[in-house]
């Protein structure tokens, strides 16, 4: 499996809208915590070492 940066949400403001829903009402340090968490179950749920690789690689360098 590749990492696919390519768009792939069928309705990707849905996504973010869920995304900041989960965090509405927390605090930095408990909407951190959820941000770690939700990192861990995607990196499982991926099961890809190298995938996850190239994730952190494309996260900490994004295009400009």
């Amino acid at each position: 499996m590749r990492l696919n940066l390519q768009p792939n949400l069928p309705a990707p403001d849905d996504a973010y809208a869920m995304l900041l829903a989960a965090h509405e009402g927390l605090s930095k340090a408990e909407s951190d915590a959820l941000n770690a968490r939700l990192i861990l179950i995607l990196m499982n749920h991926i099961g890809d070492a190298e995938v996850i690789r190239e994730a952190l690689a494309a996260a900490a360098d994004p295009p400009r």
